[in-house]
């Protein structure tokens, strides 16, 4: 990871290693290495949340890392069918035609799942450059290669802000 991005395992290694300062100083009665560890712990909390923080303008997702990705088009137009369907079904009520309301609820149905389909698409794409990235990175890290490294970080970081664009929707869902 490089030192300017934000990493959810260092976060928590970070967190770690601030609580054991915090309590060795309370065991030495040391307030310097307890306030220093309190002060670690606070830090880690707050890169764990940052390492969280996606923004989701539309079809778009940004992170803290400076990525930008497009959602899988099966999202957008999963939500267009939800929003038709839905549509068809109100109006089909109104004007007492089951045909047309059951349409609707077919077209709503069939929008969930392919906004799910792309979520799964997303989430899943995100994870595997995630992943790969970091491989690559270390392999770079080793063989020194910093071009590589840098590349390797960045498609870390797309696969981040892809996931967790996913992940925002997700959760919104689940609300």
């Amino acid at each position: 990871m490089s030192d300017k991005n934000t990493s959810t395992l260092q976060s928590y290694i970070d967190s770690a290693t601030g609580t054991a300062q915090s309590v060795l100083g309370s065991l030495t009665g040391s307030s310097a290495d307890k306030n220093a560890g309190e002060v670690k712990k606070d830090d880690a909390a707050f890169e764990k949340d940052l390492s969280h923080a996606t923004a989701k303008v539309g079809p778009f997702s940004a992170s803290s890392s400076g990525a930008v990705t497009k959602d899988d088009p099966n999202r957008q137009e999963g939500a267009w069918n939800q929003t038709v369907g839905a549509a068809k079904e109100s109006v089909g009520g109104l004007v007492g035609s089951e045909d047309l309301k059951r349409t609707g609820a077919e077209q709503n149905a069939a929008g969930k799942g392919q906004e799910a389909q792309g979520q799964l698409n997303d989430f899943g794409s995100g994870v595997k450059s995630r992943v790969g990235g970091a491989v690559e990175g270390a392999v770079a890290g080793v063989t020194g290669d910093r071009d590589a490294q840098l590349r390797a970080q960045e498609k870390h970081d797309v696969g981040k802000t892809q996931q967790r664009g996913a992940e925002v929707d997700i959760q919104k869902q689940n609300a």
